[in-house]
C-alpha cells in the first residue's frame, strides 16, 4: 500500500475529517450549482421586492436586499469568491513559503540569517498599510486580493518549513544525496520538500480560515471585492447597515462564513491528528 493510499485510509477513519470535509464539499457544490438553477441573477434589481424576507415558497429563498436583488444568488456567489480567494491565496503562500523556508533551512549560515531577517521585516509591516500601498500603486482589482493575502500568509509557512528543514537536512538520505553529488536545488525539491507534505497539508488547512478572515475584513472595510460583485465579507458589511430592519441580510452570510471557518478549523485539527498518528506508528 502506497503512502498516499495509507494517508487516505487514515483520513477516512477520522470522523472529524469526514464531517468537516463533507460540509465544505456540500457548501461548495450548492454554491456552484445554486446560481445556475436560480431564475434570478446577482445584479438585477427589483424595486417591487425591496427587503423581502426569506421564505421557502418564494423565488427569493434568502430574501432580497435593499435594491431588491436576490440574496440567495448573491450569497452563493459570495461563497464562491470567498473560497477561491482563500484557496488561491493559500496556494500562493504554500509555493512561496515552502520554497523560501526550505532553501533557508537547508543552506543555513548567513544565507539563512539574511532570509529570515527579511521575513521578520515583513512581519513588522502593518498589513493594512501594505494593502493600501498596493492599492495606490496597482489600483484596486480582483487579482490584488490574491497578491495581498498570499504575500502575508507565506511568512508563517516559511518559518514552519524552515524549522522542519533544519532537522531533515541532518537525515541520512540527505547526506547520501549530498555525497553522490546531487545539486542543492534538486535535494530541496526531490528530498526535502516531499518529506514536508504532512506538515504543509495540515498548516494549509489551518491558514485557509485566516485567508478567509482577511478577505472578509478587507471587503468589510471596502478594500476588497466591490459592487456589484460580492463576497461573504461584502455581504456582511452591507447586512450590518440593515441589521434593524432586515436582519437576514447579516445573519445568513455571517452564519455561512462561520460554518466555513469552523469546518476548515476542524478539518485542520483532524488532519493534524491523522498525520500525528501516522508518525507515531
Amino acid at each position: 500500500m502506497s503512502t498516499f493510499t495509507k494517508a487516505v485510509a487514515h483520513m477516512r477513519s477520522s470522523k472529524t475529517v469526514m464531517i468537516s470535509g463533507g460540509t465544505l464539499l456540500a457548501i461548495a457544490i450548492v454554491a456552484l450549482i445554486g446560481p445556475w438553477i436560480s431564475p434570478n441573477d446577482y445584479m438585477t434589481t427589483d424595486f417591487d421586492r425591496l427587503f423581502q424576507s426569506p421564505t421557502f415558497s418564494s423565488m427569493n429563498l434568502f430574501g432580497t436586499d435593499d435594491l431588491g436583488r436576490d440574496l440567495f444568488v448573491r450569497t452563493m456567489l459570495g461563497v464562491q469568491v470567498t473560497l477561491v480567494v482563500a484557496v488561491v491565496a493559500s496556494v500562493v503562500s504554500l509555493v512561496i513559503g515552502v520554497l523560501y523556508g526550505a532553501t533557508a533551512g537547508y543552506i543555513g549560515g548567513r544565507v539563512d540569517t539574511v532570509m529570515m531577517r527579511f521575513v521578520d521585516t515583513l512581519y513588522a509591516t502593518p498589513f493594512i498599510f501594505f494593502v493600501i500601498l498596493l492599492l495606490v500603486v496597482f489600483e484596486q482589482n480582483f487579482l490584488l486580493i490574491f497578491v495581498a493575502i498570499g504575500a502575508i500568509n507565506w511568512l508563517d509557512m516559511a518559518r514552519i518549513v524552515r524549522g522542519q528543514t533544519l532537522s531533515l537536512r541532518e537525515r541520512e538520505f540527505v547526506d547520501a544525496a549530498r555525497l553522490i553529488g546531487v545539486s542543492t536545488p534538486r535535494i530541496i525539491l526531490r528530498h526535502i520538500a516531499p518529506n514536508l507534505i504532512g506538515v504543509v497539508i495540515v498548516y494549509v488547512t489551518l491558514t485557509i480560515p485566516q485567508a478567509i478572515l482577511i478577505e472578509s475584513f478587507l471587503s468589510f472595510l471596502g478594500l476588497g471585492i466591490q459592487e456589484p460583485q460580492t463576497s461573504l465579507g461584502n455581504l456582511v458589511s452591507g447586512g450590518a447597515l440593515q441589521i434593524e430592519g432586515a436582519s437576514w441580510m447579516l445573519l445568513i452570510p455571517a452564519a455561512l462564513l462561520a460554518i466555513i471557518l469552523l469546518s476548515f478549523n476542524f478539518l485542520g485539527d483532524g488532519m493534524r491528528d491523522v498525520f500525528d498518528a501516522r508518525q507515531s506508528r
